[in-house]
């Protein structure tokens, strides 16, 4: 297999889910410096990086996914977070987004965690960009392990790509769910790796 035909997903690496964000993720930080230091290293590794963001409607709950009235559940309910055109919803700064070929946004009224519900800048869907692409393996990192990351790297597998989650580029919120996680994506098909 070809650089060319592998690809880089950094799901949701936004101020929001890191220390001190609205739904901040111990280690979020230095995810992002991990995963900048990764790409500088070998810039020609892949052959399509791709980023994904929350993107989420300030005016609205977003279909119930912010808890607006009443306390968030935590599950299917959040506090606001990552709403567009705000801090939190930009790309932690310790990741270098000129390493970013392509960026899709999801969750633009509507509760969305995989990165495949999302849509590119140019409106299209990211199948179809890893498809125009000739992106057959992706390796997904990001934040968090247990709820974007798993939903995209299970997205990816069921459409058609060979995954490798980069056990080193993630943070989780909790540290079982994230290893629950983890375990559902190998045997669902996804390979366990590290950069090293």
């Amino acid at each position: 297999m070809s650089a060319s035909t592998r690809g880089l997903l950094i799901v949701d690496v936004q101020n929001d889910f890191t220390e001190g964000g609205a739904l901040g993720v111990e280690g979020g930080a230095a995810v992002a410096e991990r995963i900048t230091r990764y790409l500088r290293e070998k810039p020609d590794r892949y052959g399509l990086v791709v980023a994904s963001r929350d993107w989420h409607e300030g005016h609205t709950d977003n279909r119930g996914h912010f808890a607006l009235d009443g306390e968030p559940d935590f599950e299917n309910s959040w506090p606001p977070h990552c709403v567009q055109g705000s801090t939190g919803a930009e790309y932690h700064p310790a990741l270098d987004t000129s390493l970013v070929a392509a960026h899709v946004r999801k969750g633009q009224g509507v509760p969305a965690y995989s990165a495949f519900e999302g849509e590119t800048d140019e409106g299209g869907s990211l199948v179809a960009l890893l498809d125009d692409r000739g992106i057959t393996d992706l390796d997904v990192v990001g934040i968090a392990t247990d709820y974007c990351v798993r939903a995209s790297a299970l997205d990816a597998l069921a459409a058609g790509r060979r995954v490798r989650v980069l056990t080193d580029l993630v943070a989780g919120v909790a540290a079982e769910s994230s290893a629950a996680a983890l375990a559902e994506l190998a045997s669902a098909g996804a390979e366990l790796a590290t950069t090293a």
